[in-house]
Formats: C-alpha cells, structure tokens, sequence
C-alpha cells in the first residue's frame, strides 16, 4: 500500500496554527485535529463519529501495529484489510473486548461478505432507477421493459436472501454466536440496553465496512438501505440526503416480500425475505453450506460470486468493490491512487479488477423467470467447509487497547521503518540467530500460509449419503455414495 503522507517519519510539529494566550501571557499551539471547523476529519454514521483521515504520526502506527502480516494474499485487498482499517478508524466506545471479537468471528464475516455482494448490485440497480426516472419522462414503457424490471427485482431478492440467511445464524445465538445472545440461558433475562448499543455499533461499523469497500461513493444511500434492512422504514430518520422513491420505484427495489405494518408487529425486511421463498430460490439458502447440483444458471452463478474469495475474483472477472485489487493500486486508507492506475496501462480490452470498465446491469432474456421455474435440482454429494483463521486473545487485547498504544508511540515510543531498521542493523554487532532457527522459523510460516487461508477459502469436504435402489423383486437394496462414488 501506498503511503497518505509522503515522509516515513513522524513529524516533529503536527499541522494547526498558533496564538497568542492573553491569560497565560505566552504562544499557543491549536492542531487542525482539535478545531470545531475541522469537519473534514470525521464522519458520522448512525450519531457516531469516526475518522474520515489520519495524521502522519496515526499513519505509522497502523501501518506498524495493525497492517495484517504477511500471507499467501497479502498483496491483495481482502475483507480483512477492510475491517482492520475500519477498528481502526471507529470511536473509542467501541473498543470492548466483546465487540472486537465479536467482529472477528466467522459468522459476522459471513454477513459482511454477503452485504458487500448485496449492495454491488443494489448500487447499479438505484442508478439503473434514477436513469430511467429521466428517461421516463418522455417514452411509454413496454412489457419487455416490465419484464426486465421484475427480472432485476428478483436478481436483487436472491442477494438480499443470502444476508438474510447468515445474519440469522448470528440472531438465533447458537454456536460461536451463543456467548453474545441478549437472553441468559437460566434465567431468560435480556440484557436490552446492552444489546440495543451493540446492535448500534455493529450497524455502524457495517456501514463504514461497506462504503469503504465501494470505493467510498454513494454514502447516504449505503446507510438508508442499511438502516431499512436491518430495522425497517419505521426507524430511519427523514434527512434531506436520503433519496426519495416512488412507489413503483420502492417495489422494484425492496422486492415483493417487503410489508410496512404497525411498529408493534413489524419485522425486518431481511427476515421478511425468508417467510417466503419460491421454490426455484431454495438451493439458494444452501450457497456456501453445500455444492449446487442442477440446471439452474442463475443459482450456479450466485454460488460462484459467493464461495470465490475476495482474492480471486478476477479470474471469474467478477468485481466486488476494491476486494481482489492489488494493494499497490491503494494508499494506507484503501483510496486508489489514480498515478498509479495510470502507470499500470489498464485499458477496456485490458481491465481485470474492473477499473476502468465501468459496473452495468446484464440484460436478462425475455421470459427468464418462467425458465427458472422448470430447471431441475439433484441431491447433493459435496458440503463446503470454510476454513478460518481463529483470532487470538492477544490480538484482540491489542485492539482494546488502541489508544493506549497510540498514546504510548506519540509519547515517545520507537516507530520503525525501513530506514531506521537498516540503520540498527548497521550499527549492531551481533552476529545474529543461528541458520538452524531461521531455517525453522521459515518454514513455520509457510505452513501457516498453506494450512490455513486468513481470506476465508472455503473447501470441499467428502459427504456420504444412503440411497435405497429397488430389487427385481420389489424389495429395496441400500447403497452408500461417498464423493458421487459407489462404495
């Protein structure tokens, strides 16, 4: 990555102004990061601030502390780095050790990966809107157009079931997500105050996640839709820059599931996407749980968006935001650098993370929702199993702690870089490990990398199933498939 401020050092006077203190009789010192006009450094999601930019010294320390460390894909932009950056970013009442590991487990990194899918296509669909609102204004729209809208109202469903059905994996409060349910198991006692604010810091976070992600463009329209799908209409605040939709508009964007009831009795859009599901739409709850057998083209191609890793995507020629890109295209706060694009020649024959080829819609066939309806689904032989590297209590003690490494290193703790690393190296007169220990050491993290993907790979595990086959003579013989194999 690219750095934001040139120099590799820290600064021995930060940016402000000084002036003159009539009560203390002497020159003060005002940074730019403590004026009340200096807006520019944060930014609010949900009523809370975070920080938009960071300093030279803040730069360092990320880059030193809290950059992830090497791996098979580190060289590339991954969900990791995203939310890294993000904890890093976010305010101080965050940093409780239950909400940082509550970020870091398995089941959240599902709901982040599917919001991401959910809101590329959400995007290109609220700008396929607006440019028809101005288009409508002087044509007649046809059945095929009618058509098409439907098709792409369905398209954005499917997304929207796939977040629907990783964020119940954490509400239900079983497995990994158990130790953060509201409800105490013996007492069935709910902690709402506590859940209601860790609600809120997760929405908060989720939206910085996914703005960054979609190369920090359409903010108010991430947290509207976020907002909507987490709460519902009832609870989203009327702000001049949320977009307003018409009704027909509304249908085509929120899908044929979406009610508005009393407040009392309302639920979420996300859970309201599964009350209800077409039957062509079940082997879609089972993406990324178990490979898809059929003949279904357009659940194939949800699953392949879905269990390729962010730092594959170019070789589908999927893009998914900046995940995938390679970091030398970025700066410390994932911003791409345009110089850099430039030097690289991509062109519109020659583009693989979509850079210069601009997002679009696909034009789906005319009749292709009643297509679907006729495809056939198999039983399934395969289940995938995603492979995770745990998070330490080290590691997350050192986000806890944050500000108190930051405090220590603008105190007058030794930041390395590469020039004052070289100059110890120079000047030291040890002789150094051993070639035995650095031998091991080496290979200690080559099998880290090979064992475990940190970029959520997932994998195919063998399953075995049972089928009874019928007799000449009208009884019934089991028979054992292991792998689609006759054992």
């Amino acid at each position: 990555m690219k750095r934001v401020h040139v120099d590799n050092y820290a600064p021995k006077y930060y940016s402000g102004k000084w002036s003159w203190d009539a009560e203390k009789d002497c020159l003060h010192f005002q940074a730019h990061n403590d004026l009340e006009n200096a807006r520019e450094r944060y930014i609010t999601t949900n009523g809370y601030k975070f920080l938009r930019t960071m300093d030279q010294e803040e730069e360092l320390i990320f880059r030193q502390e809290y950059v992830r460390s090497k791996s098979n894909n580190s060289d590339t932009v991954v969900m990791r780095d995203i939310r890294d950056l993000v904890l890093y970013l976010m305010p101080r009442e965050f940093l409780t050790y239950m909400f940082v590991e509550f970020m870091h487990e398995p089941p959240v990194h599902s709901v982040l990966h599917a919001l991401v899918l959910y809101f590329e296509y959400y995007l290109r669909l609220v700008e396929f809107v607006l440019v028809r609102r101005d288009e409508l204004a002087s044509q007649v729209q046809s059945e095929q157009t009618i058509d098409m809208k439907r098709t792409f109202s369905v398209y954005l469903s499917q997304y929207r079931m796939l977040v629907a059905r990783n964020y119940c994996e954490i509400i239900k409060g079983k497995g990994l997500m158990a130790k953060y349910y509201h409800m105490k198991e013996i007492s069935n006692i709910s902690a709402t105050i506590r859940d209601k604010y860790f609600h809120e810091q997760f929405l908060a976070v989720a939206i910085q996640i996914v703005w960054i992600c979609m190369h920090r463009r359409a903010y108010y329209i991430i947290e509207m839709e976020m907002n909507r799908l987490f709460r519902s209409e009832h609870f989203i605040s009327a702000r001049p820059e949320y977009l307003n939709f018409t009704e027909a508009e509304r249908s085509l964007l929120y899908g044929r599931n979406s009610k508005n009831l009393n407040y009392r009795v309302q639920i979420s859009p996300l859970v309201q996407e599964l009350e209800y599901v077409a039957p062509e739409d079940l082997p879609i709850l089972w993406i990324g749980r178990r490979k898809y057998r059929g003949t279904d083209a357009r659940i194939a191609q949800l699953e392949m968006e879905y269990i390729v890793p962010g730092s594959q995507l170019h070789l589908i020629d999927v893009s998914h935001g900046i995940l995938g890109h390679p970091k030398k295209l970025y700066n410390t706060l994932l911003n791409l650098d345009w110089p850099a694009v430039r030097y690289s020649n991509f062109s519109e024959q020659f583009d693989p993370y979509h850079i210069i080829r601009r997002p679009h819609l696909e034009i789906p066939q005319i009749g292709e929702l009643k297509m679907r309806q006729m495809n056939e689904t198999y039983e399934h032989f395969y289940k995938f199993s995603r492979v995770f590297e745990p998070v330490t209590h080290h590691q997350v003690c050192k986000w806890v702690k944050r500000d108190i490494n930051i405090a220590f290193y603008r105190s007058g703790g030794l930041l390395t870089n590469v020039v004052s690393r070289c100059e110890k190296e120079l000047a030291s007169t040890s002789e150094g490990p051993r070639i035995d220990k650095i031998i091991a050491h080496y290979f200690k993290i080559m099998s880290k990398i090979r064992k475990a993907d940190v970029d959520n790979t997932p994998r195919i595990s063998e399953v075995s199933t049972d089928k009874w086959l019928p007799r000449n003579d009208g009884s019934a013989e089991k028979t054992t498939y292991k792998q689609g194999k006759k054992l």
